[in-house]
């Protein structure tokens, strides 16, 4: 039997355990892939899940219905996620930008990198970069809202993302003189 959403919504609201699950269900594997992309291992995600459904289940009663449930529970995984984060920010170096020098960045490209390829590379930046990156290129946060959300300069997120955008490339680089015997150029 198959459930309308405002009925997972409500039963939800009275904590019906089997509407719980399908809520879950529904929504777990794709909410996994956003914890995943904060997360440097795999049981890191999947407690940032974990913890994240259970602020989902004790606050869907405050869900007002004014974005798809879809979009209002990816907004707790991320703040979820951040609030792991946090604490490990201040042990990793966050440049401003108004101190940086240049990168110096070469351009490859990602045409042939598959999305599975491209994300496990995104996972190896620096946690500082990984989750600015990511807030930014992926979720669509502008930098004064990042830092609003890290307690951190407009500056420095924007540093960060640089330096994530300069790590990834260098990765692309590698990853096409290792696989094409070649590097690859970036358009655009």
């Amino acid at each position: 039997m198959s459930f309308s959403e405002e009925e997972l919504i409500r039963g939800c609201c009275r904590n019906d355990r089997q509407m719980q699950e399908l809520l879950y269900q529904k929504y777990s594997r794709s909410m996994y892939a956003v914890a995943l992309r904060y997360a440097k291992m795999e049981q890191e995600a999947e407690d940032i899940l974990q913890e994240a459904f259970i602020k989902v289940f004790q606050h869907i009663e405050k869900f007002r219905g004014e974005s798809s449930l879809a979009y209002w529970i990816k907004r707790i995984i991320i703040n979820t996620a951040l609030n792991h984060q946090r604490s490990k920010l201040y042990l990793y170096p966050m440049v401003d930008v108004t101190e940086m020098k240049s990168w110096g960045c070469e351009g490859n490209s990602i045409a042939d990198i598959q999305y599975q390829e491209l994300m496990a590379m995104v996972s190896e930046l620096p946690d500082g970069c990984r989750i600015i990156f990511n807030l930014y290129a992926i979720e669509g946060y502008k930098h004064h809202e990042i830092a609003t959300l890290l307690g951190i300069s407009e500056g420095t997120s924007k540093s960060q993302y640089s330096r994530a955008k300069c790590l990834l490339q260098t990765k692309i680089g590698q990853y096409y003189t290792v696989n094409y015997g070649k590097v690859g150029e970036l358009e655009g």
